[in-house]
């Protein structure tokens, strides 16, 4: 119960990556305040999904969990959550999570399609709460933090935000996420306040193991084997929030498996998770080289600097 008496904020935890992060800081003891458009299921609905299912698990695990209904995309709902945080904490915020993000089905119906022919709404479906809402976040954190000279943000960001991956405004939202992880930090540093913006791997979700169930494409296939479980970025976050070193990190990209590596950490399944930067991994995630993986040790890494080139615009 290393995070008791720590505040969280994780915002879009009704399911996914946001729902795992949820689950790891309420097992390690902290008041977490969890966001997401539908706070209970319809009449007749699974409660599967909903941010009271995600609430009743963080709770069993020996957290506590406050769950509110918060439409990212209105300003007003996002300031009424901070101000309901500020009182019912004593103006008390340790850790901010900017994960929601509401482009999941949008950017699955227009896969494939280049970006002239999709629709305008496109760039507000995923950058207005992907991207816009995450500065907002931040802007009513660092209102709390910084008084009490101590904190964490995080941005849930991709390697789409190196190099193409989804389509464009994906790939233009998440270098932002990162940009600003790293513009907010040297504005922070000095009132002892950590930004960081986080690169899961291939995850898990409960989404993509629907789309897999009935995926015969054997690439999306490969590119998800091994893949990371929904919990395993929280388990990096609890390990960031207790790193007595914690702001030699703010401001950088850091990659799950990285901090895994560092902290040693293994997924909820006992797995030691693998890294985009692996030579075998990246070999593992095209069909036609995947049977030399197991020929190659895992210590073999492309360097960062060469990983970063592929983002070089000189």
């Amino acid at each position: 119960m290393s995070l008791t008496g720590k505040v969280c904020i994780v915002t879009g935890a009704s399911r996914g990556i946001g729902r795992g992060i949820a689950l790891q800081l309420g097992a390690a003891g902290a008041t977490i305040y969890i966001t997401g458009r539908k706070l209970k299921a319809s009449q007749g609905e699974s409660e599967v999904g909903t941010l009271t299912a995600t609430a009743t698990e963080v709770e069993s695990r020996g957290g506590k969990c406050i769950p509110v209904q918060c439409d990212h995309s209105k300003d007003e709902d996002v300031a009424a959550l901070f101000e309901r945080v500020k009182a019912e904490q004593n103006g008390q915020l340790d850790i901010l999570v900017n994960n929601a993000y509401a482009a999941v089905q949008a950017i699955s119906n227009y896969m494939g399609k280049p970006f002239w022919e999709q629709p305008l709404s496109m760039w507000d479906t995923v950058n207005n709460v992907g991207l816009r809402n995450h500065y907002i976040c931040t802007i009513h954190a660092a209102k709390l933090m910084v008084p009490r000279k101590t904190g964490l943000i995080v941005n849930i960001s991709s390697a789409g935000g190196l190099a193409y991956l989804f389509n464009v405004p994906y790939g233009i939202g998440k270098e932002a996420c990162d940009r600003m992880a790293a513009d907010c930090a040297v504005e922070l540093r000095k009132h002892n306040v950590a930004h960081v913006s986080i690169w899961p791997g291939p995850v898990m979700t409960e989404h993509v193991d629907q789309v897999l169930k009935t995926s015969n494409n054997a690439k999306q296939i490969q590119l998800f084997e091994g893949a990371e479980s929904v919990e395993f970025a929280g388990k990096c976050i609890v390990s960031l929030a207790k790193d007595p070193n914690l702001m030699s990190k703010s401001g950088k990209v850091l990659m799950t498996p990285e901090l895994g590596r560092e902290y040693d950490l293994k997924d909820v399944d006992g797995r030691v998770i693998n890294s985009m930067r692996q030579i075998n991994w990246l070999l593992g995630r095209n069909p036609n080289t995947a049977w030399l993986q197991r020929w190659l040790p895992n210590f073999i890494k492309m360097p960062f600097w060469m990983f970063a080139l592929k983002g070089s615009k000189f």
